[in-house]
């Protein structure tokens, strides 16, 4: 009985497809001036390509070792698919976080939302900008959702931990606090990206996923 609960995993495992590089949903240059296109170009098509890349990598070599009940190699690959598999997971959400028709403010349930859960909207601006501006590092700073409290929540992670797989809360919007997000056009003034960023954040697909994760 063992035996035959583990044949569909691993036929799942084995014939499952290779993670790809999605396609950003806007030309490189369509979030300028806030975000150039040499920074969108770079962060796209080398360290999310990489992250793709590597976690690709890390998943065969994890097939191996499971085929292989080689328990050891198992483990030791957890940081690597950690690591790789947060960046792939955090930056296909934070392309769609954004847009060339973003900024302003939320509507609808998720503004009500927002005002209960953080009083207003200025506050919960105010709020994930200092969490993200006092990310140690490199990280993200996060609004997410907690479905067993039935609230909002701001978190912030180190290095590419993926939000959901760390914390439990259900990712909304991120931002990217690593240097290669915005070091080519704002140094090291992490706080200056943070206040243009809100200018192309993407409320239509913010909202949608608070909408979905309410479901």
């Amino acid at each position: 009985r063992s035996n035959a609960k583990l044949v569909a995993p691993l036929g799942c495992l084995i014939s499952r497809q290779k993670h790809t590089l999605p396609d950003l949903p806007y030309d490189y240059a369509a979030l300028e001036p806030h975000i150039n296109a040499e920074i969108m170009q770079l962060h796209h098509s080398k360290h999310h390509a990489t992250y793709v890349n590597n976690l690709n990598v890390a998943e065969e070599k994890y097939k191996e070792a499971l085929a292989k009940g080689d328990v050891t190699t198992q483990v030791s690959l957890q940081p690597a698919l950690k690591f790789n598999g947060g960046g792939h997971i955090n930056h296909t959400i934070f392309w769609t976080n954004l847009s060339p028709n973003g900024g302003g403010e939320p509507k609808g349930e998720l503004m009500e939302a927002i005002k209960r859960d953080f009083g207003s909207f200025a506050n919960f601006k105010e709020k994930l900008t200092a969490v993200s501006v006092g990310v140690q590092g490199s990280g993200w700073g996060w609004l997410g959702y907690n479905k067993e409290q039935g609230r909002l929540q701001i978190a912030a992670c180190a290095n590419q931990d993926p939000l959901q797989g760390t914390t439990g809360l259900i990712p909304l919007l991120g931002i990217d606090v690593w240097e290669h997000a915005y070091y080519l056009q704002y140094k090291n003034v992490r706080p200056d990206y943070l206040k243009a960023i809100w200018n192309v954040i993407n409320w239509e697909n913010v909202s949608s996923r608070y909408a979905t994760c309410k479901k």
